[in-house]
């Protein structure tokens, strides 16, 4: 059995965020979330949409400008171009 995936970020002092606690991708194989360059992105988009902490993980992604991996369900470059088109 894999173990449960826990995000830890550098600024909030070593504790999960509350909706990471909810979030489907700590109980998956966190590789599925940052896949080799080329690698399928698909399996950590389904698990991503059916999420409840979807727009959480988004919205956290978006502002630390995360650059690497699957974060509410889009990858780097769609959260790139989703940025481009909100500002």
């Amino acid at each position: 059995m894999t173990e449960p995936m826990i995000l830890m970020f550098p600024d909030d002092d070593s504790a999960p965020l509350p909706w990471q606690e909810e979030a489907l991708c700590a109980q998956t194989d966190p590789e599925a979330f940052f896949p080799e360059k080329g690698g399928s992105t698909r399996e950590a988009k389904r698990v991503c949409s059916r999420c409840d902490v979807r727009g959480d993980c988004l919205s956290y992604a978006l502002a630390h400008d995360e650059r690497f991996g699957i974060w509410g369900g889009l990858s780097e470059r769609e959260r790139r171009r989703l940025k481009k088109r909100v500002v």
